[in-house]
This record gives C-alpha cells, structure tokens and sequence, in this order.
C-alpha cells in the first residue's frame, strides 16, 4: 500500500460573477496529501490516506471524493473538531494564492497514526502541513519512522505555507529536517525560493543529494516544466499543455502520483534504485507525471484522472 499523512481540508474557492467585479466561493474538498491520495488510486495504487476527518457537513464532503477514488481512509473515527478550511484566491497569472484556517487536519494523536498504520507499506509520503508546527512535525517524523521500519520507502512535498508561519527560520529547519527522512523529495521551484531566498535551485538540491537519505529531487517550475535529480545525473521535462477552461489547483499533487506510479510501475521505489535512475528512465518518469498533471490542470480545481486517461494521452503524443 501507499500511505499519504497530512492534511485533508475544503478549499473555498474565488471565483469571478459576472463582469462587475463580483466573486463567489465554491467549496471543494482538497488539501495537497488528499489530492495526492486521490491521484495515487485514481492512477491504479492501492491508496491510504492518513489524517483525522471531522464529523461535521464538511467531513462528508471530504470523505466523498476519498470513496469515490477507492481511498482507504485509515482513521476511521471521525473526529470533533471541524473540518479545516483553505480560502483560495488566483495571483492573476492562474497560481492559487491560500488562507487558511486549521482545526480536524491535527485532531490526531502519535499512537493512533502509528496504529492506523498497515502492517507493511511500500511508500509513505508526507508533506503539507507536517511540518507548520514543531509539536506536529515531531509525531509525523515518528509515524515516518515508523513507516520506514515496516519496510515503506519515504517521500516528501513540503508544499510551503509561509501564510501560516510566525517564525519563517524555524520553520524553514524543520522543512530540511525532513529531508533527512525523505528519499524522493518534490518541491517547487516557489517553494525553494521561500526555503532559502536567492540561494540557486542547484545549490540547494546538491545539499539534499548530500543528506543521509535523499536520492532523487523533483523540482517543478509552472509552465517550465520539471527537473529531476540524482547525485548521477539531471534531466528536465516539458509541461502536457492543459485544455483551456481548467486551473492549476492539484497539480503539483497530481503529478508527483504521477511520478510515484511510473516508479512503482517499473520496480524503481526501492532507495537504492531510485539513486540508479538512468536519465531516459526519468525522462518517461517526469513525462508520466506531466500528462496525469496536464489533465487535473484541464479541470477546475483537483480533479486528477484515471489511469486510463493518462494512457490514452500518452499512446496518442508517442
């Protein structure tokens, strides 16, 4: 199984009405470790996904797109406190901007994820909000730990939320300390710029590449595309363009599905290979990635696509 821990969350949505400046917000269930979780099943995974769910109106609405993927939700008991919220707003050039609101997201104890976990796992991924808050990032690094011991492979997506940081040095620390759990690390190229300001996208992968676990960084650039990198060898990819009409909520999520599917896929999630990856075996990684990305991005807000979606794209562009 591929366990994905953080957070699950509705997203209100800004949206424009009509041509006086008036906007409404539409709710969608997200949060970047559901979406992701939601991609992984949707792309042919057994996928369970790891964070408390509120018993409020917004929990069932959270729990639908879970079902409906074929998610295993592995904390069963819902809990008190409600859902969390993420109000969402567009920077003008189609990026989503976040405020956000916390509450079920840590509703959770270290014993009860590290019970929910399944016996043995293949990958265990975290990112999100893991690391927001000292006392949380010290029970997801446990829960990781413990992950890897039942023989899961670990990767991250920080997915950086300066908006709800007080102290940005302290938490920049604790984001690199999970890299020292991490063998696959993503993180975009916005993400690496708030990590370390004016430090270049090269430099601060080398000093992953260096840690005591990481083997392979995905780093994402919008419409540039990606770049993967191993100690041996780096390679870039292009975007899938998206059809018109869709925005780029959930992408960096569906992608990265993406990536973990075609490593799975072809025997490649292990540590020690993941280091081995020639460089036209990453070439179809982030290919793979970019297509199932293309097709969220084609739809509005996180909607990644089935596995056979992402085929049919990728036999009629060979």
């Amino acid at each position: 199984m591929f366990v994905v821990g953080g957070e699950s969350l509705i997203d209100l949505i800004s949206k424009p009405i009509g041509a006086d400046g008036k906007r409404e917000f539409v709710a969608k269930a997200g949060g970047s470790p559901m979406n992701c979780a939601i991609a992984l099943s949707k792309l042919g995974m057994r996928a369970g996904f790891l964070c408390p769910i509120s018993r409020d109106s917004f929990g069932d609405f959270i729990l639908q797109p879970l079902t409906a993927a074929g998610v295993e939700v592995l904390l069963a008991d819902r809990v008190r406190e409600p859902t969390t919220l993420a109000v969402v707003t567009d920077d003008g050039k189609g990026n989503p901007r976040y405020a956000f609101y916390r509450e079920a997201d840590r509703a959770f104890t270290r014993d009860k994820l590290v019970a929910a976990l399944p016996a043995t796992l293949e990958l265990f991924e975290i990112g999100g909000f893991c690391t927001v808050r000292p006392d949380d990032m010290e029970i997801w690094f446990d829960v990781a730990r413990e992950a890897r011991r039942r023989g899961a492979t670990i990767a991250t997506d920080p997915n950086l939320r300066p908006s709800l940081i007080d102290d940005l040095d302290a938490y920049r620390a604790r984001v690199r300390a999970s890299f020292d759990l991490a063998s696959l690390i993503k993180m975009s190229e916005e993400d690496l710029e708030t990590l370390a300001p004016g430090v270049p996208v090269e430099v601060q992968v080398a000093q992953m590449l260096r840690g005591p676990t990481c083997k392979l960084v995905v780093v994402t650039y919008g419409a540039n595309g990606s770049r993967a990198y191993t100690a041996k060898t780096s390679v870039v990819s292009p975007i899938s363009p998206a059809t018109p009409g869709g925005d780029n909520v959930g992408a960096g999520d569906t992608l990265m599905a993406g990536i973990l599917t075609w490593l799975h896929d072809n025997g490649a999630l292990a540590p020690d290979r993941l280091a081995s990856l020639s460089a036209d075996e990453l070439k179809q990684m982030l290919w793979f990635g970019a297509v199932a990305a293309g097709i969220n991005c084609s739809r509005v807000g996180a909607n990644p696509p089935t596995r056979a979606e992402v085929d049919s794209v990728l036999r009629a562009k060979a």
